[in-house]
């Protein structure tokens, strides 16, 4: 899926694409990767080593499809730079932990950005900051500006490059 996304954007058939690499609900087990427990189930670790052992190998795994994709993007030329540079790509989890369903918090990954917003950096945001004050500052790099989305309460500046 991740090579047909690139070639999408390489071909310019679309410049937005959604994709869930994993469902937190799903039962999909990972004999892959030797965890053939599903995946759900074991999101509820109660810090049983071997369960979290579990779900660090599928964090693991997504992690790596991940950076699977955006070396394919860094690598692939467009105009003045590659597709991963004149693109924003975000990698979050629906949980920040799993166990006790918390939605606070919640890791997220921006890579590309277009020169738009400044990378090589890990931002904690205060507590309290809604999620969606990071979509409302994209849309405004994506010349999409909006006042305000769900429960945003302003722009996150940090992001801005100069």
């Amino acid at each position: 899926m991740f090579d047909l996304q690139v070639l999408a954007y390489q071909t310019d058939m679309t410049r937005v694409i959604t994709f869930m690499l994993g469902r937190g609900q799903s039962n999909r087990s990972f004999p892959e990767i030797g965890v053939p427990d599903a995946h759900h189930p074991i999101s509820h670790h109660q810090k049983d080593p071997e369960k979290l052992e579990k779900l660090y190998k599928i964090n693991l795994y997504h992690s790596e499809l991940l950076a699977y994709f955006l070396e394919k993007l860094r690598s692939t030329p467009e105009g003045d730079g590659s597709l991963l540079d004149h693109s924003i790509i975000f990698y979050g989890s629906d949980m920040s932990d799993g166990n006790s369903h918390l939605l606070q918090n919640l890791p997220i990954l921006l890579a590309g950005g277009g020169g738009q917003i400044k990378g090589g950096s890990h931002i904690r945001y205060p507590k309290g900051t809604p999620l969606t004050n990071l979509y409302l500052t994209v849309l405004d790099k994506l010349r999409l500006p909006m006042e305000g989305f769900a429960d945003s309460t302003g722009k996150l500046e940090l992001l801005s490059v100069g």
